[in-house]
């Protein structure tokens, strides 16, 4: 299986173990990414709230040397890069005007969009090109021993759910049990975890962080695993912040959901990245068989 693959901005940043971790598991999956030839920013979901039509053309360039590359889905890992392009895909194929004037901006670049791209999430390939019961079948070291708490964050399923409910997903949950591992209840997996407020409203973000962490504590979750990297930040990086605004001692590991899988697949510790993590994952890998 090939797929055309869209890193995103945090993947050469923030959230270089993501990137790293979803190349590895790819590889054991047979799973092949050609990453997308001079990419750029997808336009960011807040570039969007205030020049719209500029982010449709930065967003669509992608989309356009995606389609130039050939056939094949465009792939991202991160949630907001993935709304940003699939909402551009959908408005330029619901607006002929929007799309003649994307064309006529994308055509000073000598480019041009047809609309013959189809853009996906990591977490929708591995679920429903590979499967549940192909990717347990590759499974060496069973989750049997871990509770995990699956977050989505809120852009994963919304607004279109093309592969999940938008309010109740399960793709994460289900993928954790053909792992092995346990998916707890966690009735704040698709609740925002505050985004990019935690750099213009602090006080807030932090609130909806300590919300999602303390329903994963009362789960008795060993592990958060995301499949944002927005999120994954917010959860793991600012735990300590957390602790110190509203005097609680969270510290629990958060990772990629790329990794756990990983881990599940047998891949070496440094090939998904987890010396990158703020809270050590020791006790989670400690609880998996080897």
């Amino acid at each position: 299986m090939r797929y055309t693959y869209y890193p995103g901005c945090s993947a050469e940043a923030t959230s270089k173990a993501y990137d790293i971790s979803a190349r590895a598991i790819c590889k054991k999956l047979d799973v092949e990414l050609v990453e997308l030839e001079d990419w750029n920013c997808c336009g960011s979901t807040s570039y969007f709230s205030v020049r719209e039509l500029e982010s449709f053309a930065i967003s669509a360039r992608n989309l356009a040397i995606a389609e130039q590359m050939g056939p094949q889905d465009l792939v991202a890992i991160c949630n907001a890069c993935y709304t940003i392009l699939a909402k551009t895909n959908a408005y330029l194929a619901n607006s002929p005007t929007l799309k003649a004037e994307i064309n006529e901006a994308l055509a000073q670049a000598g480019r041009w969009y047809n609309g013959t791209v189809r853009v996906r999430h990591l977490l929708d390939v591995l679920v429903n090109d590979v499967g549940y019961e192909a990717i347990s079948d590759k499974v060496v070291r069973r989750l049997s021993k871990l509770k995990v708490a699956p977050y989505y964050g809120c852009q994963l399923s919304r607004p279109s759910g093309t592969f999940d409910d938008p309010e109740f997903p399960v793709t994460l949950d289900r993928l954790m049990e053909a792992l092995g591992a346990e998916p707890v209840p966690y009735s704040m997996k698709a609740k925002c975890c505050g985004g990019m407020m935690m750099f213009t409203k602090e006080d807030a973000a932090v609130r909806l962080c300590y919300e999602l962490l303390r329903c994963a504590a009362d789960a008795e979750a060993d592990v958060i695993v995301c499949a944002c990297p927005l999120c994954e930040i917010n959860l793991e990086a600012y735990q300590s912040k957390v602790n110190g605004a509203l005097g609680t001692n969270f510290r629990i590991p958060v990772m990629h959901f790329t990794q756990l899988v990983g881990v599940a697949l047998g891949c070496d510790a440094k090939d998904l990245a987890l010396d990158k993590q703020v809270i050590p994952v020791d006790a989670v890998l400690a609880a998996v068989p080897v």
